[in-house]
């Protein structure tokens, strides 16, 4: 068979015994692949002719949609493709990739894959400095960037080839025009073979220290890995699936990108400057989406309005990226007669564990292992444990671990050597087995935590908290939050000669405002004594337990200010 051939099998595998998770645990296993591109050994020859629907987007604002079906995807690509290569992309050639959802997204994506290059997706969140980091540690030659974000590249020095998205007329000066591409040739001819574990995607963590790690992803780990993900989700040909998320997270790449396309499923997305939990649910009905993956917190917000009133026609629905809260469970299940059901991964992998389709949902678990995956739980020393960390063995002979996993951190050998340590690769996350094989998330085995859908770094957002010149130390925590799950808090010790008043704390807020991205900006403020080890190490440990102690109450604790109580920042 060739690796096409393979890849389908195995998809089509999963298909048939999509509510079997038995059989399908047991008899599943990742096609062997020496060669492959997705982009052109799959997604072409099933889009040949296919007038089926691959991707609609929709403006919240005007209700203005437009859809494209797999075969305008495939001939769009071919002709992004052709002209990159014009521009003088290669075969291993880095593309830093920073668009909202859009089409073009899409087109560059698969565009990239077809050339053999590797891409570098990025949030549009990002600030300035956010970006020249990412640049600094990611060395791409290209950048595809839309046209609101161009100024962002302003400040940095830079030789990126740089192509800008969404320009009315002419392209900034420095730039070319993205458009241009679609007028070049139709007929995409490779250059050379891809190999299934040359490069494709590289993901940027978080960080625990001031340099994240470049997560890097082949041609097979998230293109085929990604049946896993297809799997948890319950995907079928025709399904219109609708997965909020933001572009330049790996989460995008999971559900809006090779999970439906997989299935032959078309991506369904909503563009909306604020999310709004009665337009979702208004959309939800008029575009009778079928699969829909939303993080606990748009449950949270969509568990506020009357759902029984709305007849959507989902038949699955999961949420993934933090625990979900059972009762918000039961309250989609009275009204829709559907269970969410909850999945976890990683950027590193694709879906480890997850409640699949047919299967009974565990309040408070997150599931079992999904097919191509073994987990083990272990102990600090490496020991086999009932609660652990979640590791997954590698084989004994090759290394090589399930085929949904990273090859390595791209700028971090060391990291690599520790995570994937001991024959295993280590998760730093903790979690609970119970009897009957259900797992049980318990927590990070670090200090990062969620906040909403996205991972903070303490260590990133106190070392901007220092740069204040009030501010001596500084510790941040998550904060029980009712909407987000948690928001981050700081505590801080002031230098010698501030005050800790209401002007002080607003100045603060500003500070944080102006240099973190929105998503990691400081929601709440306390001085404190911060507790420290006798080395002199701050102990997070103790004011994690004072915020997990004050529970979901709204009152402030004594001295504590919040960025709601300073409304003229907004």
């Amino acid at each position: 068979m060739t690796p096409a051939q393979r890849f389908l099998t195995a998809r089509d595998f999963l298909l048939r015994h999509r509510t079997d998770y038995a059989l399908a645990y047991r008899e599943f296993s990742w096609p062997a692949l020496d060669t492959f591109n997705w982009a052109l050994d799959y997604f072409d020859p099933m889009a040949r002719g296919n007038d089926n629907p691959a991707l609609k987007l929709v403006d919240a604002g005007t209700g203005e949609a437009a859809e494209f079906s797999f075969a305008q995807m495939s001939e769009r690509s071919a002709r992004i493709a052709n002209y990159l290569r014009g521009l003088g992309v290669e075969r291993g050639d880095r593309i830093l990739l920073m668009l909202p959802n859009r089409v073009e997204l899409w087109d560059a994506m698969l565009a990239a894959i077809k050339l053999g290059a590797v891409l570098m997706p990025a949030t549009t969140q990002l600030s300035t400095d956010d970006l020249r980091d990412r640049i600094d540690i990611g060395q791409p030659r290209f950048a595809i960037v839309d046209s609101a974000e161009c100024g962002k590249f302003d400040a940095v020095d830079t030789s990126l080839v740089k192509i800008a998205v969404g320009t009315s007329g002419a392209a900034p000066a420095g730039w070319r025009a993205f458009a241009e591409g679609y007028s070049a040739g139709a007929e995409f001819e490779p250059r050379g073979v891809t190999q299934a574990r040359d490069p494709l995607l590289l993901y940027f963590t978080s960080g625990t220290t001031s340099k994240p790690k470049l997560v890097e992803h082949t041609h097979e780990s998230y293109p085929v890995g990604s049946l896993s993900t297809m799997y948890w989700i319950g995907l079928q040909p025709g399904d219109v699936h609708w997965n909020i998320s933001s572009p330049g997270w790996a989460k995008h790449a999971w559900s809006c990108f090779f999970a439906p396309w997989n299935a032959q499923a078309c991506v369904f997305i909503l563009n909306f400057a604020r999310f709004d939990a009665k337009t979702t649910l208004d959309t939800l009905v008029r575009h009778r989406v079928t699969t829909l993956c939303a993080p606990p917190t748009v449950w949270r917000m969509l568990v506020q309005e009357p759902l029984a009133s709305y007849a959507v026609s989902l038949r699955e629905i999961v949420g993934a990226g933090e625990p979900l809260n059972p009762e918000i469970i039961e309250r989609v299940k009275a009204a829709w007669g559907i269970t969410i059901r909850d999945g976890y991964g990683q950027t590193e992998t694709t879906c480890q564990i997850g409640n699949s389709p047919g299967q009974p949902v565990v309040p408070g678990a997150m599931g079992r292992p999904m097919p191509g995956y073994r987990v083990e739980l272990v102990d600090p020393d490496g020991h086999p444990a009932e609660e652990g960390e979640i590791a997954l063995p590698l084989d004994p002979a090759t290394g090589a671990g399930p085929l949904g996993l990273m090859t390595r951190y791209a700028n971090n050998a060391d990291a690599t050597a520790n995570v994937l340590r001991d024959g295993r690769y280590h998760t730093s996350d903790i979690a609970l087995r119970r009897q009957d094989g259900y797992y049980v998330y318990v927590g990070r085995a670090d200090d990062v935590f969620k906040s909403s859908d996205y991972r903070l770094s303490p260590f990133e957002l106190e070392s901007v908290m220092i740069e204040h010149e009030a501010v001596a130390e500084a510790a941040v925590v998550p904060s029980p939050d009712p909407l987000r799950l948690s928001v981050p808090k700081a505590y801080v010790m002031l230098r010698h000669g501030y005050t800790f008043t209401p002007e002080l704390a607003k100045r603060i807020f500003a500070f944080s405002r102006e240099r973190l991205s929105p998503y990691k900006r400081i929601r709440r403020l306390e001085a404190y004594d911060l507790p420290k080890t006798i080395s002199g190490k701050i102990r997070r440990v103790e004011l994690r337990r004072r915020e997990i102690e004050r529970g979901d109450a709204a009152e402030r604790l004594p001295g504590e200010y919040w960025e709601e109580d300073f409304p003229e920042l907004r």
